[in-house]
């Protein structure tokens, strides 16, 4: 069986990596090598330390495609990136599909394969942040609407899909846990400091600002950095930057203090240290919420939702969308809070395997 991943974004590598290790443990058990998976990688994330970083650190095979399609506007990126999948497929010809998470890597593998009646099957459907104004929402809920097969991280995400009436729509629905927590667990040995964060920068705010909506709006993203300026006067903050959120934060003239130490973007393995050593996450990443969430750490949204709502409703992540005065106030009382971590939200760490057996069989 002949299975393409679609990838593109640095979420999707961490994704991709436990899947494609549990294809390579499967595999090992066959008298033959029953899987071949063949990754496309669309270039979507094209700085070698967004990109390439990743797939060296965690061991996930090269990229058999690289399509080097970046730096287009939505609608241009998109195009070029179905078109161009559309030959993989049809020179490989796979039984399988497969595409994770909401980007625009993940539409335009879902559209190609599925005008191609290739089968598709999403990792981390489900999910909903009833926000349309949010590319990734028009992605997540287009790609689970042409799949074969929908791998839901949560019950949450199985509910939503039943409020929209999949259950009469033939399409096979699977609880399996979560990708992100089998990663978390394999991985959390080899974690490493990053370059330029010593001892005497711990303890620490972990930061990330890299959403749309945050940084290409002027009054949000300095309310944002207002908000991380005030916290840093009391506690360091660490924050890996994306280029794209430098560049925003130099056209708008915001400044950043000493107490912010900016990084450039680190590998999965540093993004693990850091968790591991933080006091707390400040963020407006979807993944980065739930890995907080793994390492025991509270977490503290600069958006004004979340696709990971059961991670509010445990209390162990809190909504401040882009206010200033929230999200301090936020930081502030988290000392006062009794946060359960020992909760079982994303599944048992075999995730990875429970994709591989259902899509054999």
């Amino acid at each position: 069986m002949k299975i393409i991943t679609i990838v593109g974004a640095r979420p999707q590598f961490v994704k991709a990596a436990v899947v494609s290790r549990a294809i390579a443990e499967y595999n090992s058990y066959q008298p033959t090598q029953i899987i071949q998976e063949i990754i496309v990688h669309t270039g979507q994330h094209f700085d070698t330390k967004m990109s390439d970083v990743f797939f060296e650190q965690m061991n996930i095979p090269l990229p058999h495609y690289n399509l080097d399609i970046n730096s287009l506007s939505h609608g241009a990126m998109t195009g070029k990136m179905l078109e161009e999948i559309e030959k993989v497929l049809l020179h490989e010809e796979p039984e399988w599909v497969l595409v994770y998470g909401d980007t625009n890597s993940t539409i335009a593998g879902a559209l190609a394969a599925k005008k191609l009646h290739i089968k598709v099957a999403h990792v981390e459907a489900g999910l909903r942040s009833f926000n349309m104004r949010m590319p990734e929402e028009i992605n997540r809920i287009l790609t689970d609407r042409i799949s074969d097969v929908l791998f839901c991280p949560t019950q949450t995400a199985m509910d939503n899909l039943s409020k929209e009436g999949y259950e009469a729509m033939g399409i096979k629905r699977v609880q399996c846990g979560d990708v992100m927590y089998d990663a978390a667990l394999y991985y959390t040995e080899q974690s490493t400091r990053p370059v330029g964060v010593d001892s005497n920068t711990v303890p620490f705010v972990l930061a990330t600002i890299h959403r749309q909506e945050n940084t290409d709006d002027k009054g949000k993203l300095t309310s944002i950095f207002e908000a991380l300026k005030e916290i840093s006067q009391n506690q360091k903050v660490i924050l890996p930057l994306h280029p794209r959120t430098i560049k925003k934060l130099d056209g708008f003239g915001i400044m950043v203090n000493n107490n912010i130490k900016i990084l450039e973007p680190v590998g999965y393995f540093e993004m693990i240290w850091l968790l591991s050593n933080c006091v707390c996450v400040i963020t407006d990443s979807g993944g980065l919420q739930k890995e907080a969430f793994f390492f025991k750490k509270p977490c503290i949204t600069v958006r004004e939702e979340t696709e990971w709502i059961e991670l509010v409703e445990h209390g162990v992540n809190f909504i401040a969308g882009s206010d200033q005065k929230r999200i301090v106030q936020l930081f502030d009382q988290l000392g006062e809070k009794n946060i359960d971590f020992e909760v079982n939200l994303y599944g048992s760490g075999n995730t990875g395997k429970i994709i591989v057996n259902t899509l054999v069989h």
